[in-house]
């Protein structure tokens, strides 16, 4: 347990680290507090000893730990409001009823990037609540056609396929099948039952029956898989910590892969309405920080995520999500 003293001193290290990227020493911390600067640095040493506080090798001032900004958020954090121009431009976006979730969440982040130096990332995904209500299909040329799926929720997704050598009697066939089958089915769980219940079902029925399973399972498949947008991903070489090349190329890599992106909501707290994650906390890099939340619509959810250095604004950032959650949600 810390003391109230040493509160301030850590809360200010990581306030002034934060802001200026540079270590903190006793004199800053005797100027606001009001204290010998012996008295300051016994209480440094301590929460180093703690685990609080790092030494770095250039300079005798203290750097926050993970541990340290652990602390500071769970404990010591107070929420930056949002100034008006901030709100303003986040409103614009929210107020422009003609935009679609999926373009809100990419201008607010855009914008969000922009504000704070950070990369943004939206992870959308359909429902569970979404079931399937109706598909068809629209043949643009006789090798090429759209597919249309409907949910009961009023979500509309098409998608082009090409199908070389099959006749639209066959793919009828194999549309009526799958409305007929499998309508009423969370839009989730569309592709097991496609594959488990309904191919061995096609394949009694429709001559073709592998090039259009394969093809209606692709489908469904992208339908309800998570949508990634990253934004702002060159805002990591605005950062000091980020000033090697391998380690910018390390993390470009990470940003890049939709498997390790698509994992980024796990382990999300739903008793928490902002979810931290500090270094090692985290599953995509141990030198970043992100901040997530859940948002859940009638027709949608998903995350979205804040990721920059450990020194991050963090005040600043929950502030910012949590903001953009309720208007998503409102």
């Amino acid at each position: 347990m810390l003391t109230k003293r040493q509160e301030e001193i850590l809360k200010l290290i990581v306030i002034e680290y934060i802001k200026l990227a540079k270590p903190v020493g006793s004199k800053l911390i005797c100027d606001e507090l009001n204290c010998s600067s012996a008295t300051i640095r016994n209480e440094m040493q301590e929460l180093e000893e703690l685990g609080l506080l790092e030494k770095t090798h250039t300079s005798s001032g203290r750097v926050p730990s993970e541990k340290g900004y652990r602390y500071y958020v769970d404990n010591l954090m107070e929420l930056k409001e949002l100034n008006g121009e901030e709100v303003f431009k986040l409103q614009t976006i929210f107020n422009n009823h003609q935009l679609e979730l999926s373009d809100v969440l990419s201008e607010s982040l855009k914008i969000v990037s922009d504000m704070t130096s950070y990369t943004s990332i939206v992870l959308d995904t359909k429902s569970h609540d979404n079931k399937l209500k109706e598909i068809s299909v629209v043949p643009i040329n006789p090798e090429v056609l759209i597919v249309v799926v409907v949910t009961d929720q009023g979500y509309v997704e098409h998608k082009d396929i090409e199908l070389k050598g099959v006749s639209l009697d066959e793919i009828k066939k194999t549309v009526k099948l799958i409305n007929d089958l499998i309508i009423g089915t969370p839009i989730d769980e569309v592709s097991a039952k496609l594959e488990f219940e309904i191919k061995p079902i096609i394949s009694k029925y429709v001559k073709q029956h592998e090039i259009l399973y394969n093809a209606f399972y692709d489908v469904f498949t992208d339908i309800s898989s998570k949508n990634v947008n990253v934004v702002g991903k060159n805002n990591i070489l605005k950062h000091q910590e980020f000033n090697d090349l391998e380690k910018v190329k390390d993390i470009f890599s990470k940003l890049d892969n939709e498997e390790i992106l698509e994992n980024i909501d796990a382990n999300i707290d739903e008793n928490k309405n902002i979810n931290i994650y500090i270094g090692h906390e985290n599953s995509v890099d141990p030198d970043v920080t992100i901040i997530k939340t859940n948002y859940k619509t009638n027709k949608d959810e998903g995350t979205i995520a804040i990721i920059g250095p450990k020194r991050m604004e963090y005040s600043k950032v929950v502030n910012l999500l949590d903001y953009i959650k309720k208007q998503i949600e409102r």
